[in-house]
């Protein structure tokens, strides 16, 4: 008996059901090795987190003491604390006006990250004496439990007879509602009340990662009021020189008088400008002799340097 050749048509079929098959399974065999092998990132990644942990906890430790003589120099400027919040675009934009009047009694705030980092961190607000509040000591806390839920806890402000800005700023807030006048922001104080959403307590994580490793940067940043008001000054000068200008293509018979008035004017622009330049030079030189004194200061830290702002 003789059997007839497969046709090649068939013949290419089956080659080709063979190589997809093989295809498919060098796919599957690369699918699996690339898990192994993401299986040992991730063991990496694991073990260089614990690493970067006892390093963080190790540095941690190293930096209290600078910490310490940073906030005993922060003492001996007034209203520090209060000018570095007015100045950070994110905290500023929680403060009414009268968070920042009971601000300028904030005296110390201090970040504490608990032993084991990924447990939570405390921050702590110390005020003199003052017309709102009885406390010394203003204190929020944020802890992750065993299963990793965030919570929080604060210290109960005991306001004095008529002064709890948190019930005005409620108020503020319905009569504003009522006159369709803009909201006003709440006030700075309700964070210490508000444990609703303690994993993204946007404040705290300011404060903590964007203002206590370095507040001295939002302490100097310049005044912008300040800045606006030259920028309005220059403003005023070029159209008072464009307004010389016209006037001198108009009086082509008293061009010698008026030739002698803008050599006048021009000389009192130049005197008023170099004055300006002067403050502006002497500010500046004010705020980095401040900044080097608090940067690099001696051991003696009873010593002060003052400086003419």
């Amino acid at each position: 008996m003789t059997f007839a050749p497969a046709a090649p048509t068939e013949h290419w079929g089956v080659l080709s059901l063979m190589h997809l098959f093989l295809a498919e399974k060098e796919q599957q065999e690369a699918i699996e090795h690339i898990d192994e092998v993401q299986n040992e990132i991730d063991r990496l990644n694991e073990q260089a987190s614990e690493e970067i942990l006892k390093v963080e906890q190790k540095y941690n430790k190293l930096r209290q003491p600078f910490f310490q003589k940073r906030s005993e120099l922060i003492a001996k400027i007034p209203n520090f604390w209060v000018t570095t919040f007015v100045n950070h675009p994110q905290v500023s934009a929680l403060l009414g006006e009268e968070d920042e009047e009971a601000l300028h009694y904030l005296t110390r705030v201090e970040v504490t990250e608990f032993e084991d980092i990924k447990s939570g961190y405390r921050i702590d607000f110390y005020f003199d004496e003052n017309p709102y509040f009885e406390n010394k000591v203003l204190s929020k806390e944020f802890h992750l439990n065993e299963s990793g839920d965030p919570s929080s806890k604060s210290t109960e402000i005991k306001w004095k007879s008529g002064k709890d800005l948190t019930k005005r700023s409620s108020q503020t807030q319905n009569k504003a509602s009522r006159k369709r006048q803009h909201e006003e922001p709440e006030s700075f104080f309700t964070w210490f009340t508000d444990h609703s959403d303690a994993g993204a307590d946007e404040l705290g994580e300011v404060i903590k990662d964007d203002i206590w490793p370095n507040p001295l940067q939002y302490y100097l940043v310049p005044d912008m009021d300040d800045e606006e008001g030259e920028g309005e000054e220059d403003d005023d000068d070029d159209e008072e020189e464009e307004g010389l200008e016209d006037i001198d293509e108009e009086g082509d018979e008293d061009e010698g008088e008026e030739d002698e008035d803008d050599d006048e004017g021009e000389e009192g622009e130049v005197k008023e400008n170099l004055v300006k330049s002067k403050k502006k030079i002497r500010k500046e030189f004010s705020m980095l002799l401040l900044s080097l004194y608090i940067l690099y200061n001696g051991t003696n830290s009873t010593n002060c340097v003052c400086v003419d702002l």
